[in-house]
């Protein structure tokens, strides 16, 4: 049967997942669902690449519905208002073509046009109005987004959520000498760094204006609601690892748990998967533990107040969210045409990035 009940493409068909990446827990025990703006999401979305100029127009044209960014979002932050899934789903697929930059320049030896990335999308960052007409597109793409997620929810959260992304850049930064010195990090020094690049935190701080609150500081560090969130990004950033394993291997990567566990274990590719599937399977049973906990935080705090009930609600819709995590990351990686290498005609180079000198300008 089809992996949606409302499939995000024209002509559903039953997805064959391979057994090496099959996870039955999540196909039975997470039902996959879908915000209902998603046809309108995948249309504006489509749309926005190309006014921003992030992908050039033949490329949107034949790759971006395959892609199925905006799907990996609208099966996420579900309940969320059709603007905020919207300017949320335009900065994934942002995120997206960032990534793609980030590799090509890594590539193909440009030090000096990551550098003045890396420090325009700081700046952009902290004052994006100043940004939105900058003459690199990813910068006047990224500009708009923050413009959009700023307006949401208060300063702090504003503040917050900087925070973290000038964390991420930095950490794009890392893998940047990584690669460029062809050092691959030990599997605790990858974990520490995934959690970075993978942007865990980022993704938690857009679960609040998808709820419509800002979640005060003790309520966001209760161990229960942190520990259900930081599982739910794990269990993605893993299960993405295990996918990309051999797109990453055919591209020369080495920030992989599986290239981790090879270089720096000792162990054979078949005993890597295998070590991957275990984990990933750990960490689903821990989020369900970890779920139940949360829920329960959530319970308590509704004490009769207006504000209790306000912050219980909020709560338990993010903790759903976190739950929808786990589906939309797992089907996204059998539908997207960013993980078929075996379709590609060059397996180090995916077909719809932009292969040339961006950025050199």
């Amino acid at each position: 049967m089809p992996a949606f009940p409302h499939s995000t493409t024209s002509t559903p068909t039953a997805i064959a997942v391979p057994p090496s990446l099959s996870l039955p827990v999540i196909e039975a025990a997470f039902p996959r669902q879908l915000h209902p703006y998603w046809p309108r999401l995948q249309e504006k979305t489509r749309t926005w690449l190309l006014e921003k100029r992030l992908m050039p127009a033949d490329k949107v044209t034949e790759y971006a519905d395959g892609l199925c960014y905006t799907d990996l979002m609208a099966g996420y932050y579900l309940g969320a208002p059709d603007e905020v899934l919207q300017a949320i789903a335009d900065y994934s697929a942002w995120f997206f073509v960032w990534d793609d930059r980030h590799d090509r320049d890594i590539v193909h030896r440009r030090p000096g046009a990551w550098r003045r990335l890396r420090f325009r999308l700081h700046a952009a960052l902290d004052s994006p109005r100043d940004h939105l007409h900058h003459e690199d597109p990813l910068v006047a793409a990224f500009a708009d987004c923050m413009v959009r997620l700023y307006s949401f929810l208060p300063q702090t959260w504003n503040t917050r959520f900087a925070g973290h992304f000038h964390e991420v850049i930095e950490a794009y930064d890392r893998e940047f000498r990584n690669r460029s010195r062809g050092v691959v990090p030990t599997v605790e020094e990858y974990l520490a760094l995934r959690r970075l690049t993978f942007a865990h935190w980022i993704w938690t701080d857009l679960l609040e204006p998808s709820a419509g609150c800002e979640l005060p500081d003790g309520v966001r560090k209760n161990p229960a609601f942190r520990r259900a969130a930081l599982l739910s990004q794990e269990f993605a950033a893993w299960y993405n690892d295990l996918c990309s394993l051999p797109k990453e291997i055919a591209g020369d990567e080495v920030h992989n748990l599986g290239i981790s566990l090879i270089k720096h274990e000792g162990l054979t590719l078949e005993e890597a998967i295998r070590e991957m599937r275990r984990l990933i399977g750990k960490c689903v049973d821990a989020f369900l533990v970890a779920e139940s906990d949360a829920l329960r935080f959530a319970d308590g705090l509704d004490d009769g107040t207006v504000r209790g009930k306000e912050l219980s609600t909020a709560v338990r819709a993010c903790v759903r969210n976190m739950r929808n995590w786990f589906s939309t990351v797992y089907w996204f990686h059998h539908e997207s045409g960013r993980y078929m290498v075996d379709s590609w005609d060059d397996r180090s180079t995916p077909p719809y990035v932009n292969n040339e000198a961006a950025g050199e300008k």
